[in-house]
C-alpha cells in the first residue's frame, strides 16, 4: 500500500511557504492506519518493548494502539501542566523559541526497554528532548519511530546511535 498517497498536502499552512502534510486523511483509512500500526507492530516485535512513550499530541494516535500490538505499556509525554504527579521536564528549541515536555517521573523503570514513538520527524527538537527524558529515567531506547521524515531538515542527525525507523520520507 502507498502510504504517502493517502497524505495530504496543504500548501501556505499554518503559514506562507510551508507545505503541510495533512495526516487526518491516513488516519481515516483504516486500511491505511491499520497498515502503519501493523508495519510497526512487525518491526518491533520481539524486541521486548516494555514501553512505548508517545509525545504529545499525535505521537499518542500511533503509541497507544502500537503498545496494545506490542503488549506493552504506554506512557505519556506531555506539555507542562498536563500531568497530576512529580515529572520530569526536558526543554528544546524551536525555531521561533523553545517549549518543554514533561513526563511523570515514575513512567520508566531503569533498565525498562522503550520504544519512542512520533507522527513527524523535522528538525530533530523534539525528540531529543524525549529521548532526554527517557534517559534521565534510566530506560534503555530500543529504537524511535516516526510515522513521515522530512530528511532536509536533517532531525536524524540528532538521533545519532540510535536506531529510527521513518515509514515515510520526503
Amino acid at each position: 500500500m502507498d502510504l504517502k498517497a493517502r497524505i495530504r498536502d496543504i500548501p501556505d499552512f499554518p503559514r506562507k511557504g510551508v507545505l503541510f502534510r495533512d495526516i487526518t486523511t491516513l488516519l481515516k483509512d483504516r486500511e491505511a492506519f491499520q497498515r502503519v500500526i501493523d508495519r510497526l507492530g512487525t518491526f518491533y516485535r520481539g524486541e521486548g518493548i516494555e514501553k512505548v512513550v508517545g509525545i504529545e499530541s499525535r505521537g499518542f494516535i500511533f503509541g497507544a494502539p502500537l503498545a496494545y500490538v506490542l503488549e506493552a505499556g504506554f506512557v505519556p509525554i506531555r506539555k507542562p501542566g498536563k500531568l497530576p504527579s512529580d515529572v520530569y521536564e526536558a526543554r528544546y528549541e524551536l525555531e521561533y523559541g523553545s517549549d518543554t515536555l514533561a513526563v511523570h517521573q515514575d513512567a520508566i523503570a531503569p533498565g525498562e526497554r522503550v520504544l519512542i514513538v512520533d507522527d513527524l520527524l523535522a528538525t530533530g527538537g523534539t525528540i531529543s528532548a524525549a529521548v532526554d527524558l527517557v534517559r534521565q529515567m534510566g530506560g534503555a531506547i530500543v529504537g524511535v519511530s516516526f510515522l513521515i521524515e522530512l530528511t532536509a531538515l536533517k532531525g536524524r542527525a540528532k538521533l545519532d546511535g540510535h536506531h529510527v525507523l521513518s515509514l515515510i520520507s520526503y
